[in-house]
């Protein structure tokens, strides 16, 4: 249960990090209004989990799938570039995530 949390919790960072850039630096009411719910509520599920999963690992999972997704919401719906290096860079992060998940940081 706690994966899945981080799993949630990141893919609300994403949706939070998209509401920042929409917030116009924070000029924007609503994407203002969605960036502090949604940063409470990734950082709320990231505490849950924490009581559960080794910290370490849980932030980097949790950070990685928002870099990630962050980035690939970018390339996707706002123009940003899609560079070979740029996939190759997020692919790796992507590696990292699944390596850190294979060594073992199990729920107590």
């Amino acid at each position: 249960m706690a994966w899945v949390l981080i799993v949630v919790a990141g893919l609300l960072e994403v949706v939070m990090a998209s509401c920042l850039k929409l917030s116009k630096g924070f000029s924007e009411l609503w994407p203002s209004v969605g960036f502090v719910l949604f940063a409470v509520a990734s950082f709320g599920l990231l505490s849950l989990a924490l009581k559960n999963l080794d910290v370490g690992t849980a932030y980097a999972v949790w950070t990685g799938i928002g870099a990630v997704g962050t980035a690939t919401v970018g390339i996707v719906a706002m123009g940003d570039s899609a560079s070979p290096l740029r996939i190759g860079a997020l692919a790796l992060i992507v590696i990292g995530i699944i390596g850190l998940n294979l060594t073992g940081s199990n729920a107590h």
